[in-house]
């Protein structure tokens, strides 16, 4: 076994003292670089020249977006005859009346979201709108109630129950292909829900 003389202890201190010192420095270093390479995703990805709407399309790569604003609901009524309405736009014009014929559109879908039929095509975005007369014996109880009260130029969204819903085949609105009206009458037994827009008054 070597002995060490206290020359060579000081020595070999000096060198462990100098030796952590600099793992120090080494370890400050690295943390500086750290700090000077802390960017945001975002800012990371648009300098790299992806685009904003790519970060909006794959949202797990994006830094949090802000909490986007819903359309204010303004008001909302339950019915005796349990339809639900939600306003959505207040109309400008005329007041549908019962025994009026109206001019609408609208996206009709079960209570859990599916779609079921509309009148506004969702690829081109071209409307085929419905006239529909306001009398039970010719549209759905829970739709005429709905568009009685609308002005024209409105927009509300229901939910019909299956008792005020399709009890009847013939009850409008109906879509005349075979497809789309087979897909609407499976599903009379159940709530749908309506978003209806009020175009005008005939």
């Amino acid at each position: 076994m070597a002995v060490l003389f206290p020359k060579t202890l000081i020595q070999t201190n000096s060198l462990f003292v100098i030796q952590r010192r600099i793992s120090y420095e080494r370890l400050n270093k690295i943390r500086a670089i750290k700090r000077m390479c802390r960017v945001s995703r975002r800012s990371l990805l648009e300098s790299l020249g992806l685009s904003a709407g790519l970060l909006y399309t794959y949202p797990a790569m994006a830094a949090p977006l802000p909490k986007m604003e819903e359309l204010e609901v303004i008001r909302t009524q339950k019915l005796n005859s349990g339809v639900i309405i939600q306003d959505i736009v207040d109309g400008g014009g005329p007041e549908a009346h019962e025994g009026d014929l109206v001019e609408v559109n609208y996206v009709c879908r079960r209570s859990n979201g599916y779609f079921v039929h509309s009148t506004v095509d969702q690829f081109s975005g071209e409307s085929k709108p419905a006239i529909l007369l306001l009398d039970e014996k010719k549209i759905i109880k829970g739709l005429k109630e709905v568009l009685i009260g609308m002005k024209a130029g409105g927009k509300r969204r229901a939910l019909v129950p299956p008792g005020v819903g399709y009890t009847n085949e013939n009850l409008q609105p109906i879509p005349e292909e075979f497809g789309p009206r087979r897909s609407l009458l499976s599903h009379a037994n159940e709530p749908l829900v309506f978003e209806v827009q009020l175009l005008k008054i005939l």
